[in-house]
């Protein structure tokens, strides 16, 4: 799917351009769920965009009673993954608060999550769900062969998930994060599981791209030279070959990634390559993340920054 031209302004929704999901989260905002098993439903067999859709939606439900109506009214797969989602979401927020509730909100989403997966023992969805509360007990199994550092963590839950769907994006993302130093790893472990992952990926896989996303998580602009690092040989070439390789399968996806173009056009602009992120911003259209950007300080005007580095227009000033 092409995305729009960019005419003046950023488009933050995560539902960028997937028409209908940007339509379902109206209706789940309204307390309608009708439409959103619908979106949900014909995903069956796409499990990239089951992912997406069901993030997004959970975001908007979160805060609400929907999915609890939804499934005790009509128990269907879908509204099991959403109770899932939901509650995860629900689960992670608390225990980063440190509510008293976080445990037992925590059990909620476990529970959650096992009847989504038994409701459809195919989908992968509901295990990345579960995939995301890893974090909360640092689970400690050990690491496969190939591994400088050998990190342990979740790797049998993370296997059983790569059986359903050997290259899902969400789960890839999730195992990683476990890794990272703000959830308790270190930045070698994150960037050993992020080079052990990508390299098992096809090139013109999306996966590629999660180097730079470990690299984005352990900037630290008090370091010395800490901008220049994109400029070294190593993530300059890793930049070039995804865009070489990844960026032409873009214009077949069912929905523009718009987080994982913004990841590309930041480390290439970063790596002074401006002439390869003008070419990717313009995949991006008028779509915009808050990652990387906000890493760097405020993300509309760090974007509105890279863009102007490649000759590109920007929002006029309000």
């Amino acid at each position: 799917m092409a995305a729009e031209l960019f005419e003046g302004h950023y488009v933050w929704h995560p539902a960028a351009d997937d028409r209908v999901l940007a339509s379902v989260c109206v209706d789940v905002r309204a307390g309608r769920y009708r439409y959103a098993y619908e979106a949900l439903a014909e995903t069956r067999s796409d499990f990239a965009l089951r992912a997406h859709r069901s993030l997004v939606l959970a975001s908007e439900a979160a805060g609400t009673d929907l999915v609890e109506r939804w499934l005790a009214e009509e128990p269907t797969p879908e509204a099991a993954l959403m109770w899932a989602r939901v509650a995860v979401q629900r689960a992670l927020r608390a225990a980063d608060a440190r509510d008293e509730r976080a445990e037992a909100l925590e059990r909620i989403a476990l529970t959650a999550c096992d009847r989504a997966a038994a409701l459809a023992p195919e989908d992968p969805t509901p295990w990345v769900a579960k995939l995301a509360m890893a974090r909360l007990h640092q689970l400690r199994e050990p690491a496969p062969q190939g591994l400088l550092t050998a990190p342990p963590g979740p790797w049998r839950l993370f296997a059983h998930i790569l059986s359903l769907d050997p290259w899902h994006r969400e789960a890839h993302h999730r195992f990683l994060s476990f890794f990272f130093t703000r959830h308790g790893g270190s930045v070698n472990a994150a960037w050993d599981v992020a080079a052990f992952l990508s390299q098992r990926a096809p090139a013109d896989c999306a996966l590629r791209l999660l180097p730079l996303v470990a690299l984005v998580e352990s900037y630290n602009p008090t370091q010395l030279l800490a901008d220049r690092v994109w400029e070294q040989p190593q993530w300059r070439s890793t930049a070039l070959a995804i865009y070489h390789n990844w960026l032409p399968a873009v214009a077949g996806y069912r929905f523009t990634p718009v987080l994982d173009l913004a990841y590309l056009a930041h480390a290439l602009v970063m790596a002074q390559r401006e002439f390869e992120a003008r070419a990717v911003f313009t995949a991006m259209g008028p779509y915009a993340s808050r990652m990387p950007w906000s890493a760097f300080g405020d993300p509309a005007e760090q974007l509105s920054r890279a863009r102007r580095a490649c000759g590109l227009p920007v929002p006029r000033p309000d």
